[in-house]
């Protein structure tokens, strides 16, 4: 089994090293001449750039950042229970941060390009039907700690409270009040996100699913 591990290990290496040196080589290379060695490589449904290396094509992709987490050492089953019970919330809610932040940004850029106040309160009132319509039947279905945790996500995907983003785009009235009604369910439009601290286990859980990892 050793040298079965082993010989698997040596396999990868050795379809991994004409990448990386192709890598090297075009980040020395990235303006070459017309004439020089770096082409374009069509592997559907992506076009890369490649390099000729003693004689073979060798596509040039950028690979990004990995990072690799010890393992985690649980002090009893409850422990562990809770582990994989936020792995399973966090694969459900990270996506609805996602593409909430895409849509705050999206708005955000729409609307400086509008021309006055009316037309963003216009927008600004399409847009949180639609959000009402697209999104009220998708978060009846989470539960109370899942809301929670979702808030969390969209602040550590926008860098921003769920409440100053309502103040943002909709006053502070409408933030103070959402906050009230929040609270009465035991959340907060304040809670803030910090992968340093208390949510370190989560920020582990959402850089692993974003891996694909888990």
């Amino acid at each position: 089994m050793e040298r079965l591990i082993h010989i698997i290990i040596v396999f990868c290496l050795l379809l991994l090293s004409p990448v990386a040196k192709a890598q090297r080589y075009y980040a020395a290379n990235n303006t070459p001449e017309t004439n020089g060695p770096v082409s374009t490589l069509f592997l559907m449904p992506n076009v890369y750039p490649s390099v000729i290396m003693e004689g073979d094509t060798v596509a040039c992709m950028w690979l990004t950042d990995f990072i690799k987490y010890s393992p985690i050492s649980f002090r009893s089953s409850k422990d562990r229970t809770a582990y994989t019970r936020l792995i399973r919330d966090v694969k459900k809610t990270l996506p609805y941060a996602k593409e909430i932040a895409g849509i705050i940004t999206e708005t955000y850029e729409y609307m400086e390009t509008l021309p006055d106040d009316k037309a963003r309160q216009k927008h600004l009132n399409k847009m949180e039907k639609y959000l009402m319509d697209t999104y009220t039947p998708k978060m009846k279905k989470l539960t109370r700690s899942q809301g929670q945790l979702l808030m969390k996500l969209v602040d550590r995907e926008t860098n921003s409270s769920s409440y100053h983003i309502i103040d943002a785009f909709m006053g502070s009235f409408t933030a103070w009040s959402y906050n009230i009604f929040a609270g009465l369910f035991g959340n907060s439009l304040k809670t803030r996100y910090n992968p340093y601290g208390e949510d370190r286990v989560t920020e582990r859980i959402c850089v692993l699913v974003e891996q694909g990892v888990v």
